[in-house]
């Protein structure tokens, strides 16, 4: 399975050399196939003249000009429109993503998953020097979301993913053009059936340049995207599920964890729900819907055996 691997970056000149020179010797060690696909999204600095370099020195390394209007989710949409590997991972340009999970992902997704997410709020995750305003409204948003819809699963906004390619078909079109692509695609993939799996993950706040994310301006588009996925949800009747394959049609051997988590998606996308009985249904049949109470026990035959023993009364 080669793997290619999406890099955003918008003046990025300072950290696009050594986040790809990382995940380059990090995926040569491990021996995986793979191609690194850096989108310029815009630059105005020496981004550019950077990538032209990095794909001379390295094979396999390449860059492509984002010809969509400006903006992160237009970046990620070229990549994904771009990659020619079986799968994709999305990494960032500014060298906080470890690219051992890259590798980590890959794992995940030669074992039969098709979706694998990284969370860097659980147990064996490393989080060094995450801005505190950040990390409030993160751990808000994705709380919101994880409720909403009942993901056990604490870290949806981060862009750090892994898809096979046929996740990536099945949940076209994108909408998002900015940040807010990163839990269209997260959560489409998993209320449209496709399997997925968790991994704690490293994160490290960028050394150089600026953060592109601006919290006010992104707040509203996060809630569009998640409100549109969730009416998805709730009233599509899963005309945007993965269709099911046809008996007989051959398909590859996934692992049995990943066929239990595909067959109860399955099962709880076709099983009937329940019908309960309406207010004038209960009214006019109360002793079929009532719920079944255990009888009082009746006073009357012991009474009628106190009288046969004692005729007259009790003797004092």
């Amino acid at each position: 399975m080669n793997l290619s691997v999406v890099i955003p970056a918008h003046n990025e000149e300072e950290g696009v050399r050594p986040t790809v020179e990382r995940l380059y010797g990090a995926l040569m060690e491990a021996q995986i196939p793979c191609e690194i696909l850096v989108v310029n999204d815009h630059s105005t600095d020496s981004t550019e003249t950077v990538l032209q370099q990095l794909a001379r020195e390295m094979p396999g390394v390449r860059y492509v000009n984002n010809p969509k209007p400006g903006g992160f989710g237009f970046a990620i949409q070229t990549g994904l429109e771009r990659f020619r590997g079986d799968a994709v991972c999305i990494v960032m340009a500014d060298a906080s993503d470890d690219p051992k999970d890259v590798v980590a992902y890959y794992r995940q997704l030669e074992a039969g998953y098709e979706c694998v997410f990284g969370s860097r709020f659980v147990r064996g995750s490393r989080v060094v020097d995450y801005p505190l305003h950040k990390l409030l409204v993160n751990r808000l948003a994705n709380k919101f979301i994880d409720v909403l819809f009942r993901l056990h699963f604490n870290d949806t906004t981060n862009a750090f993913k892994a898809y096979r390619r046929e996740a990536i078909d099945g949940i076209k079109p994108f909408l998002s053009s900015h940040f807010n692509i990163t839990v269209e695609l997260p959560l489409k993939a998993i209320t449209r059936g496709y399997t997925y799996t968790s991994v704690p993950i490293n994160w490290y706040n960028r050394a150089t340049g600026v953060s592109k994310l601006k919290i006010k301006e992104m707040g509203s588009r996060y809630l569009f995207i998640v409100l549109y996925v969730w009416l998805e949800q709730l009233l599509a009747r899963g005309d945007y599920r993965r269709k099911l394959v046809a008996s007989g049609a051959t398909r590859t051997a996934l692992p049995p964890q990943v066929e239990e988590q595909a067959e109860a998606e399955v099962m709880h996308a076709t099983l009937p729900r329940p019908r309960w009985p309406s207010p004038s249904q209960m009214r006019s049949q109360p002793r079929r819907y009532a719920p079944s109470l255990p009888r009082a026990r009746s006073s009357r035959p012991r009474l009628r055996r106190a009288r046969a023993k004692y005729p007259t009364g009790p003797s004092c």
